[in-house]
C-alpha cells in the first residue's frame, strides 16, 4: 500500500534512485495505490555514476508507474503478487513514453493486459 510520502525505488536507467510519492493519479480519491497505478513523484536521490548525465534532475516532478509493492494484491487469476521492495518506473508526463530504456528485474504478468505492454518487453527478467 503506497500513500503520500512513501519512499519508492526507481528500477529503470533514467538516473533517479529514490522517489517520494506525492499523489495517486489513477485513483485520486483513494488513499492507497497498488500495482499498475500512475503516481506523481518527487525525485529525491540520483544514482552516483549517472548523476551528471542523468535524464532527470534532483527535486524534479515526474510521473511513474507502480510496478512492485511489498503488500500483496490478489489478481484476477487467483495469484497473490508480492515483492521485496516498492518500485516505480518513470514516465514523461502522463503518456506511456518511458524516460529510461531498460528496466531492471522482474515485473508482474498483469501488465500484459494493460496499455503498458511495452515495459514487459524491455525488462531484464521474465514476467512472473
Amino acid at each position: 500500500m503506497i500513500q503520500k510520502g512513501s519512499r519508492l525505488n526507481v528500477v529503470d536507467n533514467s538516473g533517479a534512485k529514490i522517489a517520494y510519492c506525492i499523489q495517486n493519479i489513477s485513483h485520486p480519491g483513494c488513499r492507497y495505490a497498488y500495482i499498475g497505478d500512475l503516481l506523481l513523484l518527487s525525485i529525491k536521490k540520483l544514482r552516483v555514476k549517472r548523476r551528471y548525465a542523468s535524464k532527470i534532475k534532483k527535486g524534479a516532478l515526474a510521473y511513474g508507474l507502480l510496478v512492485r509493492t511489498k503488500i500483496f494484491k490478489n489478481s484476477y487469476f487467483g495469484d497473490k503478487i508480492k515483492f521485496y521492495e516498492n518500485s516505480v518506473v518513470l514516465f514523461f508526463r502522463k503518456t506511456t513514453n518511458l524516460i529510461g530504456t531498460r528496466i531492471f528485474g522482474f515485473l508482474p504478468r498483469t501488465f500484459r493486459y494493460t496499455q503498458y505492454l511495452r515495459i514487459l518487453s524491455i525488462c531484464t527478467g521474465t514476467s512472473l
